[in-house]
Parts: C-alpha cells; structure tokens; sequence
C-alpha cells in the first residue's frame, strides 16, 4: 500500500471514529497505536512510550496550567465583572459605546484567559442582558459577543497557541508576540465597524440614558482602577517575559500568583472559588496533555512513513499547485472541518500532515499559526454549524432566535476574512514583533 494511500486510510478512520462520538484524544491515539503496531509489529508500541517522555521533558507545558488556573481565578472571583462596569461608565455617552466597550472586554478577558469559550461565557453572562436592556439592537450586539470571543485564541497568553507550539516545535513566546498586534487589529476593525454603523443608524446603538451617564468623576475613576487590574495582572506578568528577566514557565507563575493574590486583596477568594478554579484547571490541563500526547504519536507515525514528503510531492510536482494555491486550500479545510469540530480538535487532527507540509512549501511556522488561529475562528462562527452559533444560542436569551444568530455574524465573518488575507498578504504584520523583541 502506498504511503498516500495509508495517509488517507489513518484520516478516514479518525474522522469515521470522531463521527462515532469519541473523545478527540481517543480517536487520534488509537488510529495512530493500531496503525504503528500493524505497519512495524511489536517495535511500534515504543511509539507512544517515547511520545509521553516527550511530553513529560516539554518544560513550557507547565504554563498551561498556570494559564488557565489565572483565568479561572478572574473568573470566578468576578474580577472580570469590574471590567464591564467600567467601560459601561465610560462609554456609555456615545452611540454604540456599551457594544464597544465590550470588545474592549472581550480583549482583556482573552489576556486573562486565553480561551474563547472563557470570552463567550462572560459577554453572553454579563454584557448581552445589558446591551438589551438598553435598547441595542439583538442582531447586532449577538454578533459583537461572538465576534469579540474569537479574540480569545488569538491574544495573548492563547492556550491554543500553546498546543500549536508543542505540535508544530515552535517558540511559545514568538508565537504569542505574533498574535498580538494581529488580535488587537482585528479587534480595532470590530470596533471601527461598530462606530460608523451606529453613526448611520443611531437607534442600533443608543446611548445611555441622562440618568446613567451623571456619575460622579470619584466613581468614575474608582471602576477605572477597578477596571484595569486585570490589564496591570497581565502587564506585571509579560512585561518581565518581553524583557528576558523571566522564562515563559516563570512569567506564567506570576501571573497566576498575582491574580490570586488579587482576589484576596479584594475579598473575593474563598473557598467555593478556590476549589472550582482548581477543579477545572485539572480538568482542562488533563484533556490538552491527553490531546497533545494522542497528537504526537500520530505524527511519530506519519514521520516514519515519510508521508509528509509523499503528499507534498503529490500536490507540487503530480497536479503541479503552487504553494499559495496549497495554503489557501489548507485554509478552506479548516471552514470545513469548523462545522463539526473545535479549534484543538481541528489542529491535532490535521498537524501531521499541514505543519510539515507548511514548512516544506517554504512558509513560515509562526506566521502560520497566527493563520491558522484566525481562520478556525471564522470557522466556529460560520453556519451552517458553526461551533460559536451553538455556544451563542445555548447561552443567550429566548428572544434571540438561531436565524438571529446566524444572520448577526456576516458581517464580522466578512471583517475576519479581510483580517486573515491581509495578513496572508502581509507577513511581517504578525512577524515584526517577535523579530524585534528576539533579534530574528
């Protein structure tokens, strides 16, 4: 059987297991053991032993429990409600300000967190029964909390990227300075959006009534600093990484040390809290540990195939694709796959095979990986299965139908679209920062 054959086999089998309702972890793992037991016999159990030493010798994997422990703290303390209460004060004044506001909330909880579904919970939570309340228009202010939760992958400390740098043996660091300006790019789009349409149309967006807006300047300045703990949390834990006076693995323990030692300056940590923060760190860290280990030993196998250099050799050299016209193609699977699948699963499921095949066609890894994180998250929000639309209907109200739901995100999906090609088009948007910070 020849190497593309057994390529298509493997996928076909994963894919026919994942539709069986199986964990990602197990779908991948035990295609990738049956596959190395039947093609090498006995000596391809070494497979999956030598992918979990490999695993255990990563030392940057530690950050991720430190990552997501910070967010769930913040979380769960109701620092992030501050956030929201803040920019409900100051940017309640002018046409569409609350909807703009909450990207600028979304972007902070992405710093805080680095998952999108922490972002999606909050907006839909605590800023969608205020934007109706007020009298924002549905289609709109649905659109915005989707839009502003797919910052979350994207801006710094992403989780996501974690994985894509365990996967694909890239710097971490480099690939969140990547993502950073990228992220806060396309959060300045949403925001321009935003503005000019309620300038148009005012009554999509009104502003507060006089009796909200007269807050004394002494409030006003006490939820600015409110506000903007979770921005100095951040700043005190990256600003030594950027600097080179900590490691990765250090700057990710401060964080976590100082959003903790946050909630208990400000009376909020308490037992409850404590024990839900540590209970879904554990839970989380174990499924990305599980998903990276089941990921590396299916990608042990495809390197002992040499079915990289198979299938690259079959699109460059038989059917004669440019490596942009492969690239684009990669893009347009992952719209596909995001019906049906979510961002990790996406990206262990097809790291074996894109991740070589980028770097064979002469790409750069960083920079595809902030690609790669832009374009899952246009495939969550895309109908008709979009992961986002489900998180979305099952969060928001009644009277915000599905059709509500997938009508409010077209012209978001559009803004992201335009994002991703122009940064396809322009590199050095996403590689500048992390050329400037490590002297690349």
């Amino acid at each position: 059987m020849s190497h593309e054959m057994i390529a298509i086999v493997m996928f076909s089998s994963m894919m026919l297991m994942m539709f069986t309702g199986q964990r990602v972890f197990a779908a991948i793992g035990v295609v990738g053991a049956i596959a190395a037991i039947t093609l090498w016999g006995v000596g391809g159990s070494d497979i999956p032993f030598s992918s979990a030493l490999k695993l255990m010798k990563w030392y940057p994997l530690l950050t991720l429990p430190m990552f997501i422990f910070m967010g769930y703290v913040l979380s769960e303390s109701k620092i992030a409600d501050d956030l929201y209460k803040m920019f409900h004060v100051w940017m309640g004044p002018i046409n569409g300000g609350l909807a703009i506001g909450t990207i600028g909330l979304m972007v902070l909880v992405s710093a805080m967190n680095g998952l999108s579904v922490a972002g999606m919970a909050i907006g839909a939570t605590i800023a969608l029964p205020e934007l109706l309340k007020r009298g924002y228009d549905k289609k709109m202010v649905t659109g915005v909390i989707q839009a502003g939760s797919s910052l979350g992958i994207l801006v710094p400390p992403s989780v996501v990227l974690v994985l894509y740098a365990m996967i694909a043996r890239q710097p971490v660091g480099q690939l969140w300075l990547a993502g950073l300006f990228p992220g806060l790019m396309m959060a300045g789009m949403f925001i321009i959006y935003i503005a000019v349409r309620c300038k148009i149309n005012p009554s999509l967006g009104p502003v507060l009534p006089p009796e909200e807006r007269m807050v004394p300047m002494a409030e006003k300045l006490r939820l600015l600093r409110a506000g903007l703990l979770p921005l100095g949390i951040f700043a005190a834990m990256m600003i030594p990484f950027v600097n080179g006076w900590t490691s990765l693995v250090e700057s990710s323990a401060i964080g976590a040390m100082t959003a903790f030692g946050a909630a208990i300056l400000k009376g909020r940590m308490n037992r409850k809290v404590l024990e839900v923060s540590v209970r879904q760190t554990l839970a989380i860290s174990c499924m990305f540990m599980w998903i990276i280990l089941a990921a590396l030993g299916f990608g042990a196998v495809f390197d002992g195939l040499g079915a990289v250099d198979a299938i690259d050799n079959l699109f460059t050299e038989r059917l004669g694709l440019s490596p942009w016209v492969i690239l684009i193609l990669m893009q347009l699977s992952f719209l596909v796959m995001g019906t049906f699948l979510d961002d990790t699963a996406m990206l262990v499921i097809v790291a074996p095979l894109y991740v070589p095949l980028v770097g064979a066609l002469g790409f750069d890894l960083i920079w595809y990986g902030v690609l790669y994180t832009i374009t899952t998250q246009i495939a969550y929000m895309t109908p008709p299965f979009g992961y986002n639309l489900f998180l979305m209907r099952a969060m928001a109200p009644p009277e915000i139908t599905l059709r509500d739901i997938y009508s409010s995100i077209v012209p978001f999906v559009l803004i992201m679209v335009l994002a991703l090609a122009t940064i396809m088009i322009f590199p050095k948007i996403a590689l500048w920062l992390p050329h400037a910070v490590y002297g690349l």
